[in-house]
């Protein structure tokens, strides 16, 4: 799986500030797991439709992801290689099995709207694979800057792709954010126009690959070789 690899330290020490620029570099941007490892898209796709949805299963998924992959590197030491990815998916499952409980206590009307998805994050391959790739090799601290950081960039696309989807198809941006948040100044309308194809799926589909071109289009430009100076006789 493409990402960064863990430093490997031999004792516990915190991520420096180069450290932690580089690793939330990589989760928002260079490895970001929506964009660029393009994993998580069946509930990046589905949930999206609006931006409060997204934002509520982006909060989730990111919590997931920082506290497995603490909770992973913590017991790296104490399991043995036979039993280490059914060790890991007890962890996941525990952890989402929570976080859902505790949306289901608070955030009743958002817990229903969410419905299959939040349990489904156990099999979230981005948790997962960041659990192997990192977490297992590496020390706590950094576990959760990677985690962190991974979530930080799946919930920024995810949300992202909500407004987009919510504006382009409803004109409007956080709607139903008062019964489902309890936020209702974040609801705002903005045109009677609606294009309900951007909330349907072939829409989130069509949005989510402009996204990725407009971030290849943006990289290309970037990294053009300058032309070379004309010499004139």
């Amino acid at each position: 799986m493409a990402g960064a690899e863990p430093a490997a330290p031999s004792g516990f020490t915190l991520p420096d500030r180069a450290e932690v620029s580089a690793t939330l570099e990589a989760g928002l941007w260079s490895q970001n797991v929506g964009l660029v490892q393009l994993l998580g898209l069946c509930p990046l796709l589905a949930v999206s439709s609006t931006a409060v949805n997204a934002l509520g299963l982006g909060l989730a998924t990111l919590l997931a992801l920082t506290a497995t992959n603490t909770a992973i590197a913590m017991i790296r030491r104490l399991t043995s290689a036979e039993v280490r990815i059914p060790a890991f998916v007890m962890v996941i499952a525990a952890v989402v099995t929570s976080i859902e409980l505790a949306m289901h206590a608070f955030l009743p009307a958002l817990h229903a709207v969410l419905g299959i998805f939040l349990p489904l994050i156990v099999t979230n391959c981005a948790i997962l694979g960041r659990a192997e790739a990192f977490a297992s090799r590496t020390d706590p601290a950094r576990a959760a800057l990677d985690g962190f950081a991974m979530g930080l960039g799946f919930l920024g696309v995810l949300l992202l792709l909500g407004l987009l989807r919510e504006g382009i198809g409803q004109g409007s941006l956080f709607a139903d954010a008062g019964r489902l948040l309890g936020l209702s100044w974040l609801e705002f309308e903005f045109s009677a126009h609606r294009f309900l194809i951007a909330a349907l799926p072939p829409g989130a589909f069509v949005l989510l690959g402009l996204l990725i071109a407009a971030r290849q289009a943006w990289l290309k430009r970037r990294t053009r070789p300058l032309s070379p100076p004309v010499h004139r006789t």
